[in-house]
């Protein structure tokens, strides 16, 4: 039986020198990476909906229920995230579409390969970003 790779095990994509920025390799491995990671955040939230549906019965203490609770609350929050992140990555899968993936959308330079690999849902260049973080202080 094979298994979805882990999205953080898929290896960086290492470019060829001279290689043209987001090319057909490019776009592959970012498609890739990012369908692997959608796929990992559904599969967690179906096992968070299956986990409190099991674990839903009554609880007698009214302390073992309020720790019950307050851990569905926790799941919940971070599966909120989550779908926020889904949402990200299908906008991202977007981009790549109408060909628009890689470059920051406030100056249009590339984003570097190195940037795109840790975040594959950047849409910035890191000197934007950190401009656009200073404003928000």
């Amino acid at each position: 039986m094979t298994t979805e790779p882990n999205f953080e095990e898929i290896p960086a994509y290492i470019p060829q020198k001279d290689e043209e920025f987001m090319n057909q390799g490019q776009l592959k491995h970012f498609i890739h990476k990012l369908n692997v990671w959608r796929n990992q955040l559904v599969f967690e939230a179906e096992n968070t909906i299956n986990h409190i549906q099991e674990d839903s019965t009554p609880v007698a203490d009214i302390n073992d229920r309020a720790t019950i609770e307050e851990e569905f609350a926790l799941e919940l929050r971070t599966r909120d995230r989550e779908r926020k992140l889904i949402a990200k990555i299908d906008k991202t899968l977007h981009l790549i579409d109408i060909g628009d993936y890689g470059y920051c959308k406030t100056c249009g330079i590339e984003i570097t390969l190195q940037r795109l690999e840790a975040r594959p849902t950047a849409d910035q260049c890191i000197d934007c970003k950190t401009i656009s973080e200073k404003k928000e202080i």
